[in-house]
C-alpha cells in the first residue's frame, strides 16, 4: 500500500511541475513587442518650368523707313516665364547665359555694316536680386556670349522664374547685313557652384 501511494506521488510531481511554464510562457507572448526600422532618401532636385515661349520671335529688326532705315529698330522687350520652378533644397542659385544674334552670312561685314544684334537677358523670381547677362558682340559677331549667376536661395523654394530680353542694339549703331539672325538665352537652376 505504501509502495504505490509513493509511485502515484512520484507520478504527479512532473505533472505539476510541467503546468507551471506553461502559463509563464501564455503571459509573456501577451506583452511582447518588436521594432522595425523605416528608412528612406530624397534626393536633390531643381526642376525649371516649362517656358511660356519656346522660341522668341522679334521679326523685323531693321527700320525701313526714315532718317535711321536700315539701323535697328526700337524692338519692345521680351518676356518668358517659366512657371512651378523649384528646388527641394537650400543653397541654390539661378543662373543665365546669352549668346548674340548672329546673322547667318559668316562672311565679315564691310565697314559701316554689322551682323550681330546685342540684348540684354534678364531673370528674376529666385534668390534676394535677379541675374543680367548683355551680350557684346563685334560688329563681325566675334565674342558673342555672357554669362552671369545671381544671388544664393538659402531655401528650398517652389516659385516662377521671369525672363525678360530688352536693350536690343548693334554694334557701333552699325547698318545689319541682311539675313536671318539667331541667338541663345539659357537658364540654369542649381546648387551653387564650387570656387576652388
Amino acid at each position: 500500500m505504501k509502495s504505490a501511494l509513493f509511485k502515484s506521488s512520484l507520478l504527479m510531481l512532473p505533472l505539476c511541475g510541467m503546468a507551471a511554464p506553461a502559463s509563464a510562457q501564455e503571459t509573456a507572448s501577451e506583452t511582447a513587442s518588436g521594432q522595425v526600422a523605416v528608412t528612406g532618401s530624397v534626393a536633390r532636385l531643381c526642376i525649371l518650368g516649362e517656358p511660356s515661349r519656346a522660341v522668341v520671335d522679334l521679326g523685323q529688326m531693321v527700320q525701313t523707313s526714315g532718317a535711321s532705315v536700315g539701323r535697328i529698330a526700337a524692338l519692345a522687350t521680351q518676356s518668358v516665364s517659366l512657371p512651378a520652378s523649384f528646388c527641394n533644397f537650400a543653397g541654390s542659385v539661378l543662373g543665365v547665359s546669352a549668346t548674340a544674334l548672329l546673322g547667318d552670312s559668316t562672311i565679315a561685314p564691310p565697314a559701316g555694316f554689322s551682323r550681330a544684334v546685342n540684348y540684354t537677358a534678364t531673370a528674376t523670381g529666385w534668390g534676394s536680386s535677379g541675374t543680367a547677362a548683355t551680350t557684346n558682340a563685334a560688329v563681325d559677331g566675334t565674342s558673342p556670349d555672357s554669362a552671369a549667376t545671381g544671388s544664393t536661395q538659402p531655401s528650398p523654394k517652389l516659385g516662377d522664374i521671369e525672363v525678360a530680353l530688352s536693350s536690343f542694339s548693334a554694334p557701333q549703331n552699325a547698318l545689319l547685313v541682311a539675313g536671318n539672325y539667331s541667338g541663345l538665352v539659357t537658364v540654369t537652376l542649381g546648387p551653387v557652384p564650387v570656387t576652388e
